[in-house]
Parts: C-alpha cells; sequence; structure tokens
C-alpha cells in the first residue's frame, strides 16, 4: 500500500485535484491518499465530493492544546510515503525556498524527511509570475534539496493570457508519483 499525502494550494489549478485523485487510484491500485488544502485551496474545489481524508489549518491547530497531544504535521509526516504538491502557487513556493511554515503543507514540508522520502512539487501560475526572477531562485533552492518539480506547461491559462506556468497533465503528474513510490 503506498501511502500519498496529496497537497494543493491556492492555484485555480486545484480544479484538478479531482481527477489527480482518481487518476491515482486508477494507477497506484494499492493507494490510500489524503488531502492537505490551504485555506486559499478551498475556494477552487469542492471538498465534499472527494473520497478521500481532508486535512486542513484547522485541524493542525485546534487539535493540538499541550504537550503530549499528536502534532498533526509530523503525524503525516510520518504517515506518508510520499508528499506530492499540486499545485504550488507562488506564496507558497516563495514560503518553501524561504524554510517558512506557517500552514500546515508548509510546516509538513519543512519537517519532511527530504532524504528519505521522495517531495514532488508541481507548480502552477501565471506565466508573468513564472517568469518573475524570484520563480527561477525559490525553484532553484527546492531542487537543491532534491525537490523533484512536475514543471509547468504552455497553454491558455484561466486569466485568458497564453504561456508557461499551467499545471502539467494529470498524467505527468501521476507519472511522476508512481516513478518515484517504486
Amino acid at each position: 500500500m503506498v501511502k500519498v499525502l496529496l497537497a494543493c494550494t491556492g492555484s485555480v489549478a486545484t480544479i484538478k485535484i479531482p481527477e489527480i485523485i482518481e487518476k491515482l487510484k486508477e494507477t497506484l491500485l494499492a493507494v490510500e491518499i489524503r488531502l492537505v488544502v490551504t485555506e486559499n485551496a478551498k475556494h477552487f474545489v469542492d471538498l465534499s465530493k472527494l473520497d478521500v481524508k481532508i486535512y486542513s489549518d484547522s485541524d493542525e491547530w485546534n487539535n493540538w492544546s499541550k504537550i503530549g497531544d499528536p502534532i498533526l504535521h509530523i503525524d503525516l509526516r510520518n504517515w506518508a510515503d510520499i508528499y506530492v504538491i499540486s499545485p504550488l502557487d507562488a506564496n507558497t513556493l516563495g514560503k518553501l525556498a524561504s524554510g517558512i511554515c506557517d500552514n500546515l503543507v508548509t510546516c509538513i514540508a519543512r519537517a519532511w524527511s527530504i532524504h528519505e522520502k521522495p517531495l514532488i512539487f508541481c507548480p502552477a501560475m501565471n506565466t508573468l509570475m513564472w517568469k518573475h526572477p524570484a520563480t527561477d531562485k525559490n525553484i532553484a533552492v527546492l531542487k537543491e534539496w532534491k525537490y523533484i518539480e512536475v514543471p509547468p506547461i504552455v497553454k491558455k491559462l484561466a486569466c485568458g493570457d497564453e504561456g508557461i506556468g499551467a499545471l502539467a497533465s494529470v498524467d505527468s503528474i501521476v507519472s511522476c508519483i508512481a516513478h518515484n513510490c517504486s
């Protein structure tokens, strides 16, 4: 049984989460998937229609009251075989590269056992955001840390612009996950 911890951030590409989950279930027949969502990601996906366990910031902060209580980002890190952040928006990309961990998605990444288990990231953002100099620097930092990138593609974006920055295809993302689970 492969345990996939899937996270999504505040990119319109979060609408692809149901497809990613379904394709993972088809491709990895013995898979358990848990989903972590940022508050902004909730805007783009109907969580009530997903057949997976879902976590958000409130679960992290509301379940802890004293020393000795479980710490969700550590429990999820320990549970998962692989961590996949798809889509990874520009904001969270900057946070990860800077070591900021102010929500459940970033706390899991900061506590991740990067030399023991794969962490895959799938950037998705507007073309001009992608071409901003900070993006190259942030991607380079994550790659230096051995995070695995599924790069964005060129297409017409949700905003109407045409260019690079769109989330990679569901097939490419799931293929990368499958390859790194074996």
